[in-house]
């Protein structure tokens, strides 16, 4: 292979150097993932977590948060107030070392903090960075102090604006429009993470204002009941079977655990933990302390309460924890996280902690309270049996699929690649569409597996329900990774996964079925980001050979206002789409199946809480939750079809 043809300078010019924050600015992405409305968003959690912090060291007790009319964001807390004085290092005030330094802070083995949570020690500084402006008042030793930047730098000193009998920071920023995408905070993401802090950090006010909206929204949270008050909230749409929360809790060195548990009537387990106020939700030590130890303690209760009989196996951690609500929040100085994004811890020193608490803890409350214990062990002992149910479907299914000649399900189309980094499944709603996508697909990537009529709604169905079932087996079986305990992730097949149904209620059912089975038996695609929703188009829009498809009716209006076309023009030919059977295969492929060209939405999980809340309320048993969802949200409707 020659090079020949690329040669070009390299030299000592060629070396940049990115001075102070101009790498935040010129790779915003390395610090705060993306610049969509996640990252956003992640900026009022930057600046928050410092004030969090405050309140972990004992120090603070009252956080308010302001979207101000503009969409800037004030952040106020009671605690000490940064530091002012000259650092001793940097010969600077210190506040503002800490707003234009990146790694400058109290939590880098300093005795400012125990225990903190932080992102990745880059907060405040990088907040800055990503700033239009930013003004920063500090409360301290009876003086109002303040500072105001541009894009990351200074543009005044720091100086006294006032005189107060108070303590505290005041963070005012305006994100910059010309690095993220949209600058509009959505209160509710805001007021979700909030809550979930609230319930973590127990006394701790969090006062949350919009005052965007004609009538301004305003809330305060305070849970003195911490872990307890949480799990209350994540089950008060399901079916409890034990009212007493159980609650354990300890200490080792200077690491703390806390852990609030009870069981539902439902068949999946719920296990939800942080450290430091950081969800990791991939676990970690902590996680796996507690799952080895409740599955012991569990058995040898049975065993002792002769509950589980001498010829009867011991109940898995599986069977232990269906049905099962749980948060684990461990505090710790010096956490130890897998990867940047902080969502598995590592400290080693956690999980016997973990073991250690519950096993002495629960043990005791077992004692203590037989008929919870009963009432636990039993429905893990049936879920025992169904997963027993279970076990035998699938190795029928097995054994049924190794004496057909073809494994796959009769009506999928394969694509020719083998390589599943490269391969596309489409589930397409009806067999009219997946003719249609068969024959207008790109054969080699992409693959077409048509669904007809409603599958398995699996929120209120066992793992054996699931096995013979004949719209969820053809999907299980095309994706070859198993499902639910047994799936292995790296045997999966396409590495996209496209759900393609109408623009109509009954193909937002059958999207929402699939996604309620994706996350409650296949969680992994949708963790791994393999689960995508096609986007069809609603209308064709044409007048003589200008052809333009559009996506909803708000994108319609604006296509007609940009080509000055009129509603009643009799040369102006306007189709709406009412099904994908409706287009024919070039039409599919050019506005929904061609990679350059089509639209989709990667469905993300980025808070598992709210994520199983909203399955509750939709597909779950309680017909209440459900009606006050669509009474709340039935304001937003414009037409359901759409």
């Amino acid at each position: 292979m020659s090079l020949e043809g690329n040669k070009v300078n390299y030299g000592e010019e060629q070396i940049q150097v990115l001075e102070g924050l101009e790498a935040v600015r010129k790779r915003p992405g390395m610090y705060i993932g993306t610049t969509s409305s996640r990252g956003l968003h992640h900026l009022v959690y930057e600046i928050m977590d410092n004030s969090i912090d405050e309140a972990l060291a004992g120090f603070c007790d009252t956080i308010k948060v302001i979207i101000n009319e503009d969409s800037s964001i004030t952040n106020i807390d009671n605690g000490r107030g940064i530091p002012v004085g000259i650092h001793p290092k940097m010969g600077i005030p210190t506040v503002e070392v800490v707003h234009t330094m990146l790694h400058a802070g109290g939590k880098f083995g300093g005795s400012g903090y125990k225990v903190s949570g932080g992102l990745h020690g880059v907060g405040a500084a990088v907040v800055n960075a990503l700033s239009e402006w930013m003004v920063v008042d500090v409360l301290r030793d009876g003086k109002i102090y303040r500072q105001r930047y541009e894009r990351g730098k200074p543009v005044t000193k720091l100086e006294i604006v006032g005189d107060t009998d108070k303590s505290g920071t005041i963070t005012t920023f305006m994100a910059d429009s010309t690095i993220f995408d949209e600058v509009s905070f959505d209160y509710n993401i805001l007021l979700k993470r909030f809550r979930e802090l609230a319930f973590l950090n127990s006394g701790l006010s969090i006062h949350l204002i919009d005052k965007r909206a004609e009538v301004e929204k305003d809330v305060k949270l305070h849970y003195e009941g911490g872990l307890i008050s949480f799990v209350q909230y994540i089950n008060q749409n399901k079916n409890v079977i034990h009212d007493d929360i159980i609650y354990l809790n300890g200490e080792k060195d200077s690491s703390q655990i806390e852990i609030a548990i009870q069981y539902t009537d439902s068949y999946v387990e719920n296990v939800f933990s942080f450290a430091n106020n950081i969800p990791t939700t991939e676990g970690g030590t902590h996680v796996t302390g507690f799952k080895s130890a409740i599955t012991k303690v569990i058995n040898d209760y049975a065993r002792k309460a002769n509950l589980l009989k001498e010829n009867e196996k011991n109940l898995s951690g599986e069977d232990i924890r269906e049905g099962i609500t749980a948060v684990i929040n461990v505090k710790l100085t010096d956490p130890q996280f897998e990867g940047q994004t902080k969502t598995k811890l590592g400290n080693a020193e956690i999980r016997s902690l973990a073991e250690s608490v519950v096993t002495e803890k629960l043990n005791y409350i077992l004692e203590e309270n037989p008929r919870t214990a009963k009432i636990i062990i039993e429905k893990s002992i049936t879920s025992c049996r169904a997963r027993e149910a279970a076990r035998k479907a699938r190795e029928l299914t097995k054994r049924k699929s190794a004496l057909e000649t073809l494994a796959l399900p009769g009506k999928l189309a394969d694509c020719q690649e083998k390589d599943p980094r490269l391969c596309e499944l489409f589930i397409v709603e009806g067999d009219s569409a997946g003719g249609s996508a068969k024959q207008g697909r790109d054969r080699k990537y992409q693959a077409i597996l048509p669904l007809w009529g409603k599958m398995l709604n699996v929120e209120k169905a066992r793992a054996d329900k699931v096995y013979g079932n004949d719209k969820l087996t053809p999907v299980i079986t095309a994706l070859g990774a198993g499902f639910g305990e047994d799936m292995e992730l790296d045997k999966l097949r396409y590495h996209k996964i496209i759900i393609m149904a109408d623009a109509d209620v009954d193909g937002s059912h059958i999207r929402t079925l699939l996604l309620t089975f994706f996350f409650r038996y296949m969680k992994p695609l949708v963790e791994n980001g393999h689960i995508y929703v096609a986007l069809p188009p609603l209308y064709k829009v044409s007048k003589g050979k200008d052809e333009n498809y559009v996506y909803n009716e708000r994108d319609l209006d604006k296509l007609l206002s940009e080509k000055g076309w009129e509603r009643g023009d009799k040369n102006l030919s306007l189709q709406r789409f009412k099904g994908l059977g409706e287009m024919n295969p070039d039409q599919l492929w050019d506005t929904t199946m061609n990679p350059e060209t089509r639209k989709m939405l990667k469905i993300d999980l980025t808070n598992p809480i709210v994520a199983d809340e909203v399955f509750t309320v939709l597909m779950g048993e309680k017909v209440e939750p459900r009606r006050d969802f669509i009474q709340e949200h039935a304001k937003f409707v414009n037409n359901l079809d759409i």
